[in-house]
């Protein structure tokens, strides 16, 4: 019984650990740790190096190198912005509108950050954005709220495209990557909020990547995919991933929201190896500093809800140590 409550005490401290993460601060190294997970911990340090990088040479070598999860993935947000493109050009009113404001089938579809700037900008509260968020919020509070981002953000894809890029210049060593205070994404949330309740006007939008690129998708380009152009030739060159991890506030709305999400990727640290090989393919790495070695606080534990879901970690796993899981349904199936 002590056990149990000790353990529970333990994961509620990291949760709250998780939020602080969502929010900018950097991972720490945990204070305190489960028992049953202090015990795998001990057994890890007492298996001799020798041992143990062979067993991980043994894995690699019969690892499957697989895509699965990235080609759903992408063949999701494809299928998606096209739904919106074929359903303007033919008039077939399925998918009418954009991501930021849209209908699906007569419902009425509002993305969560546009409509907090909105009503910010008006300064009282919308009803009708309110019941067009609605829908929005049973669904990202169900799948994670950040997997918004990974499986139906345009920008997100075209990002992830550039990140190849810029990984194969920083393999050649010709761009090094400058990272940026994780929490300049919190201030940059708090400032494009009061900008739009000073000015009156929802300036985030205008210069949001994900709805110039849905717009231009959908209505034909514009002048404003010059300012996407520049993010990604930034990207490239000087700061990987700059938009989506050091400044996007709609990141961090979907992250919030996502907090007591069902569905999450789960660690177990029993099977894992410590390789790294989901660190290195990870969109937002720092939700994975709990699979580095003598991190984890419990045997299995779920990442954060800074996590996009994207599955990149899951396909480069060659241990099958991180997995898709429903809270509440695992144990059962």
């Amino acid at each position: 019984m002590n056990d149990d409550i000790g353990r529970s005490a333990i994961l509620r401290r990291r949760f709250i650990e998780q939020v602080w993460l969502l929010l900018g601060r950097e991972p720490k190294k945990p204070v305190e740790i489960t028992a049953r997970a202090q015990e795998v911990h001990e057994l890890k340090r007492m298996t001799n190096k020798q041992d143990l990088q062979a067993m991980k040479a043994h894995v690699r070598a019969h690892a499957r190198k697989s895509t699965r999860w990235r080609n759903r993935r992408w063949a999701t947000l494809i299928a998606v912005n096209l739904l919106f493109v074929v359903s303007y050009h033919f008039d077939i009113q399925l998918l009418e509108g954009a991501l930021t404001a849209s209908r699906f089938a007569g419902f009425h579809l509002i993305d969560i950050n546009s409509a907090l700037q909105v009503m910010l900008a008006h300064k009282h509260i919308i009803t009708n954005l309110l019941i067009g968020t609605g829908t929005v919020l049973v669904l990202w509070l169900m799948l994670g709220g950040r997997t918004f981002c990974s499986w139906v953000c345009p920008y997100h894809l075209v990002a992830e495209w550039a990140e190849k890029l810029h990984l194969w210049l920083a393999a050649k060593r010709l761009v090094t990557d400058q990272p940026i205070d994780r929490r300049m994404r919190t201030i940059s949330w708090v400032a494009f909020a009061v900008l739009a309740a000073a000015t009156g006007y929802t300036v985030f939008e205008a210069i949001s990547p994900t709805g110039i690129l849905s717009r231009a998708l959908i209505y034909g380009a514009g002048l404003a995919l010059l300012w996407v152009l520049a993010l990604l030739v930034f990207e490239v060159f000087f700061v990987r991933r700059a938009w989506c991890r050091y400044a996007c506030p709609i990141g961090l709305t979907y992250g919030a929201v996502g907090i007591f999400s069902p569905l999450r990727i789960k660690y177990s640290l029993e099977s894992c190896f410590h390789e790294a090989e989901c660190r290195k393919v990870c969109l937002v790495p720092h939700v994975l500093a709990t699979v580095i070695k003598g991190r984890a606080v419990d045997t299995e534990v779920a990442i954060g809800p800074d996590c996009t879901r994207c599955g990149l970690c899951v396909d480069a796993c060659p241990t099958g140590s991180l997995k898709f899981d429903i809270k509440g349904l695992s144990k059962l199936l």
